[in-house]
C-alpha cells in the first residue's frame, strides 16, 4: 500500500508543477506586444556597468532594440557578434544597439568583456521591460526573453517588429530594413 501511495503522491507533485508550468507560460506568451506604427514603450534599465540608461535619451537616432534569451549561449552569443562585426554600420546611419535580457548586470559585464562586446546590453532581472514589449518566454523551468526586435525610428515610433529572429542573418537583416526605411524616410 505505501509503494501505490508514493507513486499517487509523486503522480500528483508532477501533476501540480506541470500545471503550474502551463500557467507560466500561457501567462508569459501572452503579453501584448507593442505593434508598428506605435511609440515604444519607454523605460530605465541599468547596462553591464550598473549605469541607469534612460531609453528616452535616444530621441534623435535610431534605436534596434534586441531581447535575447541568455548571455554567453551559443545563438546569443553569434547574434551579439554580428551587432558587434556591424556596429560600425550602425553609427554610419544614426542607430544604436541596445541588448536586452533577464540577465544580471554582472552577467552582462562578464558578456562584454568575454566576447569583446561594446554596445549596451541592458538588465532586466525583473523582467518587466521584457514583459512590457510582449517578450517573455519560457525554455523550459526558465523565464526568459524571448528573441524578438523593435526598430524604433528617432521621434520613438516602431517601425518594424521581428519575432523568433534568426541570430545567423538577424544583423543583416535589420541592416537592410534601417537602409530602405531611411531611403524611404
Amino acid at each position: 500500500m505505501s509503494k501505490t501511495y508514493a507513486i499517487a503522491a509523486a503522480v500528483a507533485v508532477i501533476l501540480v508543477v506541470a500545471g503550474f508550468a502551463v500557467v507560466r507560460s500561457f501567462a508569459a506568451d501572452n503579453a501584448p506586444m507593442p505593434q508598428e506604427g506605435q511609440a515604444a514603450p519607454t523605460f530605465t534599465l541599468p547596462n553591464q556597468e550598473g549605469t541607469p540608461v534612460d531609453f528616452g535619451s535616444y530621441r534623435g537616432k535610431w534605436v534596434v532594440l534586441y531581447f535575447y534569451p541568455k548571455d554567453m549561449t551559443t545563438g546569443c552569443t553569434i547574434e551579439a557578434h554580428n551587432f558587434q562585426r556591424d556596429l560600425d554600420k550602425y553609427k554610419a546611419l544614426n542607430a544604436v544597439i541596445l541588448g536586452v535580457s533577464v540577465d544580471t548586470v554582472d552577467s552582462h559585464k562578464q558578456f562584454c568583456t568575454k566576447d569583446s562586446l561594446t554596445f549596451t546590453l541592458l538588465a532586466d532581472p525583473d523582467k518587466k521591460v521584457v514583459e512590457q514589449y510582449g517578450s517573455l518566454g519560457n525554455f523550459g523551468p526558465m523565464v526568459i526573453a524571448k528573441r524578438n526586435t523593435f526598430l524604433i525610428d528617432p521621434q520613438g515610433k516602431i517601425v518594424k517588429v521581428w519575432t523568433s529572429v534568426n541570430p545567423n542573418t538577424h544583423s543583416d537583416d535589420v541592416l537592410a530594413a534601417l537602409g530602405q526605411l531611411q531611403k524611404a524616410g
